[in-house]
């Protein structure tokens, strides 16, 4: 399968992704040396930011991931999630596209890379995407 060389190293990242659901894995840095004028800004976990710079390396991104959302009529985190669930072989492209919207767009909106995590968005996605493929290729490892 195409996708399976795409997901394959990111599997890694399943058991911190399922520990960290639910949680917090960002912090504000409101250091000292910032002053009365200066803004905090977010301090991400390292584990997170490995898993983005994987990601958005691999062909798994979709740049016009907000037609994925408008085409399935996608609004918000429940029906993300909702997709995910139901999604085929046939909606890897889907796939794809929720998981763009949280590692592209994380760029310009940070949160979206905390909620990713906190909301179980990656996890959801990762985990479908290996079970369609275990499901109709090989077990991955």
């Amino acid at each position: 399968m195409q996708y399976e060389k795409e997901i394959s190293p990111l599997l890694k990242y399943l058991p911190w992704l399922e520990q960290k659901t639910g949680k917090q894995v960002s912090s504000n840095y409101e250091g000292e040396e910032l002053g009365s004028h200066s803004m905090s800004f977010p301090v991400f976990d390292g584990t997170l930011m490995n898993f983005i710079r994987e990601v958005k390396a691999s062909a798994l991104m979709d740049r016009n991931y907000p037609y994925v959302y408008s085409r399935n009529g996608i609004r918000n985190w429940q029906d993300e999630k909702r997709m995910i669930n139901r999604a085929t072989i046939m909606d890897f492209h889907v796939l794809s596209g929720i998981l763009s919207k949280y590692v592209l767009g994380g760029a310009t909106k940070s949160y979206l890379w905390a909620q990713g995590v906190e909301n179980g968005i990656f996890l959801l996605v990762l985990t479908k995407m290996k079970g369609l493929l275990e499901f109709w290729d090989k077990p991955m490892v």
